[in-house]
């Protein structure tokens, strides 16, 4: 009879929580039984092992009787990320390879049945949890994952990760000490430590010179991008919309490595992540068939949706009122508090969603309200009742209603280029730092008495807030985003005092829909 103890993590949400693999053996009617909340990719495991241990030319125990047990016992698992650690767990507690050695690692990764190792979801989130228990216990964990997933987790500063492709590269480390004398020296291009990758090329994003005119909706990108602001653009067909959206991640500053950490968190716990994107800005572009378990997050296990992958980037939601009601609603909260909470009747995650919302609508079924030289087909009720798709909660909560109209034909084809992201990410840049030098955040973020200490209006600038307040009918919150947006505004002409013009620029971003909830 014997035990080994083998260590991993699974992922509740974008936790990785500790995982004891403990396997036991002992006499009796040959068996191999899982227990521990494993869902039926983890169970699978058990046919994946056999396999993989025989081809690997190593002795599977199959006359004994196997029990594996994956702690704590009321933590769901899933996938095929504890394969490796099962195996290494029978292969330690049949005598292969020495239980004392596997002290002090984790190990993650699914098996083929040859023996080779497959990548698996969230290993950055992993690597994020060992170092930060690492930190908290003076402790040095390493980490072995698969090709593929150890990239993912060696961008975490300081942390110890290794690259094995074969069962037998990792078996070969854990030997006996009297095996390993005797072993064949272990392959080195199957077991690599990967250092912390330092990433250095800037992220390519498309210029905002390819789009010709609209400066009213190129300005409101750029106060947008200041301030940390949510974006609502409205035009007919073919105006533009898509590009400026599609162009505004370029006009953010750059990510610092915590940003960029926690984005390619959530991207590889969806399975998304590649190298080549690391710190550039995720811009989500869901499509308006997309249901409010696809946007907010949701399933069981809960993953996370497009405003979690769109986590300190861009979510641009192109013709919204085509959305489903109940998925534009359900983006209330994530807008308000940066968060999104998925309650289950067995477990509850939490997820990221600090993002960006740029929405693009037409101002009636058929586009054509207020062009100049198309006539709209639509009688007003259509037109109310497409406005009203947008409830007066959620337009609330906007902090930019800008109009993008039809480019005249003589702009579009002889019009020169506009000017370049590069020096509007310049002057966002600058505005950002101010705002974070003076309240530690963006001006978004501001509410309560920080936006009473730090919105540092005139008063003749308070007074005309107030008067367009009352006679436009605004909420309390209303008020408060246009203040934030007056703020950025200021900061953007680099003053510290927000004055009437600020406020007057501020205003007209506020509602312009004819018609809406």
């Amino acid at each position: 009879m014997s035990l080994s103890l083998v260590h991993s993590r699974t992922l509740l949400g974008l936790e990785a929580r500790p995982v004891c693999v403990e396997v036991h053996l002992a006499n009796g009617l040959p068996s191999f039984t899982l227990v521990g909340l494993a869902d039926t990719g983890v169970k699978e495991a058990r046919e994946r092992v056999r396999s993989a241990i025989a081809n690997a030319g190593l002795e599977f125990p199959s006359n004994k009787r196997i029990t594996v047990n994956l702690a704590p016992a009321d933590l769901p698992k899933d996938s095929g990320r504890f394969d490796l650690p099962i195996a290494l767990g029978i292969l330690a507690a049949s005598g292969q390879i020495d239980a004392a050695r596997l002290a002090g690692w984790e190990f993650a990764g699914e098996l083929s049945l040859g023996g080779e190792l497959r990548p698996v979801r969230g290993a950055l989130a992993m690597s994020l949890a060992l170092h930060r228990h690492d930190a908290e216990a003076a402790a040095v964990t390493r980490l072995v994952l698969p090709p593929g997933s150890a990239e993912e987790a060696a961008l975490v500063p300081q942390a110890q990760v290794y690259r094995a492709r074969h069962l037998l590269d990792v078996v070969a480390r854990f030997l006996p000490e009297s095996a390993s004398a005797s072993a064949e020296p272990p392959d080195a291009a199957g077991w690599t430590r990967l250092a912390c990758t330092a990433l250095g090329a800037a992220p390519a994003y498309p210029d905002l010179a390819d789009v010709k005119g609209q400066a009213a909706a190129k300005r409101a990108l750029e106060i947008a991008a200041a301030g940390g602001h949510s974006l609502l653009m409205v035009g007919p067909p073919g105006s533009g919309k898509s590009m400026l959206a599609q162009r505004f991640a370029g006009l953010l500053p750059p990510m610092d490595t915590l940003e960029a950490l926690e984005s390619a968190a959530v991207a590889s716990l969806a399975g998304r992540f590649a190298l080549e994107r690391w710190g550039q800005r995720p811009t989500c572009a869901p499509h308006h068939s997309a249901s409010a378990v696809a946007l907010v997050g949701g399933g069981s296990p809960p993953r996370p949706g497009e405003i979690s992958l769109a986590h300190h980037g861009v979510l641009f939601l192109d013709e919204l009122p085509e959305f489903p009601r109940t998925a534009l609603e359900a983006l209330r909260e994530p807008l308000e508090s940066g968060h999104i909470r998925i309650s289950r009747a067995a477990m509850q995650s939490e997820f990221p969603a600090r993002f960006q919302l740029v929405g693009a609508m037409n101002p009636c079924p058929c586009g054509f309200l207020g062009h100049p030289t198309k006539a709209c087909r639509d009688t007003p009720d259509q037109i109310a009742r497409y406005q009203g798709k947008l409830s007066g909660p959620l337009l609330d909560r906007i902090d930019l209603h800008v109009e993008v109209p039809a480019l005249p034909p003589n702009d579009l084809l002889h019009g020169v280029a506009g000017e370049p992201s590069a020096s509007i990410r310049e002057r966002v840049q600058a505005a950002r730092s101010l705002a974070q030098r003076r309240q530690g955040s963006p001006n978004q973020a501001l509410a309560g008495q920080a936006l009473d200490a730090h919105v540092n209006a005139e008063p003749a600038a308070l007074k005309f807030m107030h008067t367009a307040a009352a006679r436009l009918g605004w909420s309390a919150r209303g008020t408060h985003r246009a203040l934030r947006v007056a703020r950025t505004i200021a900061d953007l002409a680099g003053l510290e005092a927000v004055g009437v013009a600020h406020v007057a620029e501020a205003v007209q971003y506020r509602r312009v829909l004819k018609v809406g909830a």
